[in-house]
Formats: C-alpha cells, sequence, structure tokens
C-alpha cells in the first residue's frame, strides 16, 4: 500500500466492466454497514488497494492521509485493539502523526509501544494531545525508534524524562519542536544533549519554563533557534552563545522576556544569517547595533517594535552600515524617518525585499528616497503609513528591478494610482486594498494548487496574546482612524503572506 503511485492514473485506462452497485441490493443490516461497523477496504487486496488510489488526485489523497510513506491517525484511546491491523498493512510508514482532541482520551503508553515496535523505520512524528503519554511512554518509544530525524510535539503531558531519553537513544535526531508541554514545568530537570548529537533545528512555543533548554541552545550543532512566547527570562540563556564558536544562521525571538543583554549574547553568533526580533518590549537600538556590528553576514532582519520607540533611527542606521549583504528588511511598528531609511537606500546595495508597516513618519519623501536609490529593490511592501500617490508614483518611476508591490490601508492613496501604475510598468503587479480578490490569492504548490490567505484582521487590542497597537499619531490628517483601524497583527501576517507568496512564485516563475 504504501508504494502506491504519486500520480492519478489516466481515465482511459480504467476497467469498464466495473460496475458500481446500488445500496438496495445490499443488506446493510447483516454486514453492519448502518451502524459504521464495518470497513470496506478490510478484505481488499493491497494490490487492489493501491489500484484504487491511483485514481485519486493529490488533494483527495491528502484528505485519505495517507500518501506513500507518511500516515496520520486520530488517536483516541478507542484505536489500541485496531493497531496490529493497521501496521500489518501499511508496514512502510516512516512519517507518522498522532493527533487527539482535547474532549477525548489519548492512546496510551501501550499503544505507544505497540507502534514503535512495529515502526521501526520512524524518520518522523507529530504527537498532538496525545496527553495520556507519559516519560515512561517516550522512553520505550525511543529505544525502538532510534532512526527518529524530526519530533514535534504539543499539548501533551510528557515532561523533561521524555524528551531526555529521545535525546539519548535518537541519536540521528535533527529536528526537535516542542509546544505547550506541561511536563515541562518550574520543578523539570534540565534537558541534556549528549556530545554525539545531530540536532539542528529547535523550535520552543508556550513553555512555562523553557529555560530548561539550556545546554541545547548552546550546543555548536545548532543552526536554527526560534523562541516563541515563552515564561521566564531569556537573558541568560542567549547569553550561552557567548563563546563565538556556535554555527547559529537563523534565530526568531517573539514575545519574550529578552534584552539588550540577550542580543549581546546573540551577537557572538558570527555565522548569523537571519534575524527576527517580534514584540520584545525590552531590546533598543543599543542591542540592534550590538547585532549588527558583529554579524557581517545577515541577509534577513524582521523587526516589529511594538511602536513604543526603543527600536528607531539610531538602531537602523547602524544596520546601514554594517549589513552590507542585507537582502531583506521587515519593519513593523518601528518609526523610521528619511535619515535612516536613506541610510539603508544608500549602503545596503544587495537589498531585493522591503516592508514598512505601521509608521507614523513614513510618507512620501522618504519614499521618494527609496526610489532613488534602492535599484536592486524587487518587492515592496507599505501598510498603514502616511504615503499618497506620489510616493506610489516615484516607486514606478525609480526601482528598475520592481516587480511586485502591496499597498495596504494607506488612505491617501486612491484607486486613479493603479490605472497609471498599469500604463507606466506594465510587467509590474500591483496588490491595493480595492482588490476584487479580496485579500485571497492562489499559488501555485506544486501538483497542486494552494489557496492562501492574506490577513485581513480586525484589529486586536493590545492586551490580547495576538493583538498589536495601533499606528500612534502625530497630528497628521487621517492618524487618527489608522490608530483606532489598524493592528500589528495583522501587518505581521500581511508580511509573512506576501513574502511567502513572493519566496514561492520565484521558484515557478523567471522573472
Amino acid at each position: 500500500m504504501g508504494q502506491a503511485p504519486s500520480s492519478p492514473a489516466d481515465s482511459s485506462v480504467r476497467d469498464t466492466s466495473l460496475w458500481l452497485w446500488s445500496p438496495e441490493f445490499l443488506d446493510c443490516e447483516s454486514i453492519g454497514f448502518e451502524d459504521g461497523g464495518y470497513d470496506f477496504t478490510a478484505n481488499l487486496p493491497d494490490d487492489c488497494l493501491a489500484h484504487v488510489f491511483q485514481f485519486l488526485s493529490a488533494g483527495d489523497r491528502k484528505r485519505c492521509s495517507l500518501n506513500r510513506h507518511r500516515l496520520s491517525l486520530d488517536a483516541k484511546a478507542e484505536i489500541l485493539p485496531f493497531l496490529p491491523c493497521i501496521f500489518n498493512r501499511f508496514d512502510s510508514v516512516t512519517k507518522l502523526a498522532l493527533r487527539c482532541d482535547r474532549r477525548s482520551f489519548s492512546l496510551s503508553d501501550e499503544a505507544l509501544f505497540m507502534i514503535s515496535i512495529r515502526c521501526s523505520n520512524l524518520i518522523r512524528v507529530k504527537l498532538r494531545g496525545c496527553r495520556e503519554i507519559t516519560d515512561l511512554g517516550m522512553e520505550s518509544f525511543a529505544r525502538n525508534c532510534r532512526n527518529l530525524r524530526k519530533l514535534s510535539c504539543g499539548s501533551c503531558n510528557f515532561g523533561a524524562k521524555g524528551l531526555n531519553a529521545m535525546l539519548e537513544h535518537c541519536k540521528v535526531l535533527e529536528e526537535l519542536s516542542v509546544k505547550r508541554i506541561r511536563g515541562i514545568d518550574e520543578l523539570a530537570e534540565p534537558i541534556k544533549l549528549s556530545s554525539s548529537s545531530s540536532l539542528r533545528t529547535i523550535c520552543l512555543k508556550e513553555l512555562v519554563n523553557g529555560q530548561v533548554f539550556e545546554s541545547l541552545v548552546a550546543t555548536r550543532t545548532l543552526k536554527k533557534l526560534r523562541i516563541i512566547r515563552c515564561l521566564g527570562d531569556w537573558d541568560r540563556v542567549l547569553e550561552m552563545n557567548g563563546d563565538g564558536n556556535s554555527s547559529l544562521t537563523e534565530i526568531h525571538l517573539e514575545r519574550l522576556q529578552v534584552s539588550d543583554v540577550g542580543l549581546s549574547g546573540i551577537s557572538k553568533c558570527s555565522n548569523l544569517e537571519t534575524l527576527h526580533i517580534v514584540k520584545t518590549p525590552e531590546c533598543s537600538d543599543l542591542g540592534l547595533a550590538c547585532v549588527v556590528e558583529r554579524c557581517k553576514l545577515l541577509r534577513k532582519l524582521h523587526i516589529d517594535g511594538l511602536r513604543i520607540k526603543r527600536i528607531g533611527d539610531e538602531g537602523l542606521i547602524s544596520v546601514a552600515k554594517h549589513c552590507l549583504n542585507l537582502q531583506e528588511l521587515v519593519l513593523i511598528g518601528v518609526d523610521a524617518t528619511y535619515m535612516s531609511l536613506s541610510a539603508i537606500a544608500s549602503n545596503c546595495k544587495k537589498l531585493e525585499r522591503l516592508a514598512l508597516c505601521g509608521s507614523g513618519t513614513i510618507g512620501d519623501t522618504e519614499i521618494g528616497c527609496i526610489a532613488e536609490k534602492c535599484v536592486a529593490l524587487r518587492k515592496f511592501c507599505i501598510k498603514g503609513c502616511l504615503i499618497s500617490d506620489v510616493g506610489i508614483k516615484a516607486l514606478a518611476l525609480g526601482c528598475p528591478k520592481l516587480v511586485k508591490l502591496k499597498v495596504k490601508k494607506c488612505r491617501l492613496v486612491t484607486g486613479e494610482v493603479r490605472e497609471w501604475l498599469g500604463e507606466r510598468r506594465m510587467t509590474l503587479v500591483v496588490s491595493m486594498d480595492d482588490d476584487e480578490t479580496s485579500g485571497v490569492g492562489i499559488v501555485d504548490g506544486g501538483d497542486q494548487r494552494v489557496l492562501e490567505t492574506v490577513a485581513e484582521e480586525d484589529p486586536l487590542p493590545v492586551t490580547d496574546g495576538d493583538g498589536g497597537a495601533g499606528v500612534a499619531g502625530g497630528g497628521r490628517i487621517g492618524l487618527a482612524i489608522l490608530k483606532t483601524k489598524l493592528g500589528l497583527l495583522a501587518g505581521r501576517n500581511l508580511v509573512a503572506c506576501t513574502f511567502r507568496r513572493w519566496s514561492q512564485s520565484e521558484a515557478t516563475s523567471s522573472i
């Protein structure tokens, strides 16, 4: 079954002698169909079932949660008696997802052990809501699945002992994602990493005591680190990278208690290429300057300043001075002025992607500077700024390599400029508020088309866990309206969707 072809079979080869019998000719009561207790595929040979899957489209196979070596199960406790039958039939599974909703009892340690015996070649495992699995279950699973390369667990109850067992026995583990693990509390033991570990990526989300992963963050093999909405002070953990031999190339910090001290530790990661500083109110220009002065290879920089003005011109001028290889810059809630934007446009000659959102200091003058000096700029996104048609026209007349322009919630920009752009730059792809698609776009995703929605949410209050602050005013026309209707969350999601769509479209276009 696991070796079924991945492309649908040609309809011309279908056997025309096959008949679909009407349910009235079947004795449904005798076979238990009315009670839902009969599986019509149970008595089908594997070759026959594989032949059936040839006629399914890629989307249908995905909905069946079975595509070659990948299997996804509803991990309720009731599945235990059926596990031998399932894995006897699907004996080539290497990627397994076990999900259980919060209102049901999940499978237990016994079921997880049975799975590890029958699927010893697993390389990727995802656990969601499996609250009945304990540290003992994780340890037995780790002993039998030593080839595991990627582990993602969320909303589970096991703790540090179970994760330590995974790290001890799964020597080739490369990616670890941990989200809302209740066993990682204030009393949890430290997570330890063996010297022979090959861990490359760590993602920590919404943990009470994520600091127990300190030794993992400090490992020299680590390439990517993401810490999002975890409690406690993270300065000391980030300082562990201070020996200068770190291999980290990507760091994402979001909604953390981290200050310039932590950024000083990050600055010693000389190989750093991507840095996201998102809604960390204690970080300032000083910490940002410390990072960019020492991380000369920085190519992508995302900053969400929460409009508290701790990061501004001073830090951005340091970026312009030291980050000569910068290719992507995203500024959300950062009051950049002509001084800093002019320095970036003049010095960062390789800048290709730029996004400016929720700033009350960016107007037509600043956009004109970007249009004049950013000769390599290909994609530009602006949202919630005080620009008008004059600034948009300046971008069209400058920026010779510009291919995509997105303008959202800039109230002084009118629909007339779209027609003007169509006449002057016919090859330029423009997205504005008056698009008929209402923020919904289609992205080519290989053999299937993926629906992507551009964020157009209503703004949330600042106190909300995912909310943001509005655009602060300075007495300018229309700023009060922006302040009440523009949320930083929408700005952040817009930029993420924009750059994700841009990166995917680059792979399928010749532009």
